[in-house]
């Protein structure tokens, strides 16, 4: 007598989801590595030589442009990148050198670059084409700016690092605690691993480093930084989110596979360009300069 084949499991509704990295989603071991070197990158290049950074800004947006180029590719977009990546060299240069103003000018110039590029270069769906290349160098070069003018004065250094550890809080606080406590998803059609425990997280750590970053570096009231912090976790899951949009309309996981257990740099700069604005225009008004 043969004994029928047991029944197929069926996956419980209500389990928990699996990942092929465990319930973080990633290989933690690689992204802590990538992350580890970016930061030593990041903080030799400021101790040594401050404005040595901005050609690291300038290179990352060069690099997050053409991730973006890439990924705009599988719909049909073509961004003209020559203007593009010139342009965004051009607008992190005059946001350092010149602030604000020319940094509109520059990027008005990269919008007129990508026009005339389009113009003598004319092909099916040049209309479209052109509003991909002028989204590219608003997302994310001249936001990228932002930072390049906050690394300008005398004390440039310590509002990118207040900057940079506020924004990186965010993901880190949301990251550990979503992964320990989350339970009720903030947006399950974008971003399913993305939840409220884990945002709670972010405005907790964020809100820690801000007070710590403004009362060391500035001398500020704690309750300043704490506020900036809360204000940056939600603006870093905002840009997060936004990047999720657009990747699940484009129909990709990651902008690219160029840093192991992160994706691309866009998916690492999407909080970053977000924030840079905000953190540029809080401590332009809170510290002066």
């Amino acid at each position: 007598m043969n004994t029928p084949p047991p029944a197929s499991p069926v996956a419980d509704p209500g389990a928990a989801p699996t990942y092929p990295h465990g319930r973080a989603g990633r290989n933690l071991g690689a992204a802590i590595g990538v992350g580890v070197g970016l930061a030593v990158v990041i903080l030799a290049s400021l101790i040594l030589a401050k404005d040595s950074f901005v050609v690291i800004i300038a290179a990352a947006m060069v690099v997050g442009a053409w991730e973006l180029a890439r990924a705009l590719r599988n719909k049909g977009f073509q961004v003209p990148l020559v203007p593009v990546g010139a342009g965004a060299v051009g607008m992190i240069v005059a946001a350092h050198q010149r602030g604000p103003e020319a940094l509109a000018i520059a990027f008005g110039l990269t919008c007129a670059g990508v026009l005339l590029w389009r113009v003598i270069d004319p092909r099916p769906g040049s209309a479209r084409d052109t509003a991909a290349g002028i989204f590219t160098a608003l997302y994310p070069c001249l936001l990228g700016g932002f930072a390049a003018m906050m690394l300008a004065p005398d004390d440039g250094r310590s509002r990118l690092i207040t900057f940079l550890l506020v924004t990186v809080c965010s993901d880190i606080g949301g990251y550990a605690a979503g992964v320990l406590f989350g339970r009720h998803p903030m947006a399950p059609r974008i971003s399913p691993k993305k939840s409220w425990e884990g945002f709670a997280g972010s405005v907790f750590t964020c809100a820690v480093a801000g007070a710590a970053c403004l009362f060391f570096f500035f001398g500020q009231p704690w309750w300043q930084g704490a506020l900036l912090g809360a204000v940056v976790a939600a603006v870093a899951t905002i840009g997060d989110l936004m990047e999720s949009v657009i990747k699940r309309n484009l129909g990709i996981k990651d902008m690219s596979n160029l840093l192991p257990g992160h994706g691309g740099l866009m998916d690492r700069l999407d909080s970053l360009i977000m924030v840079a604005p905000l953190c540029w225009a809080v401590l332009h008004q809170v510290v002066g300069g």
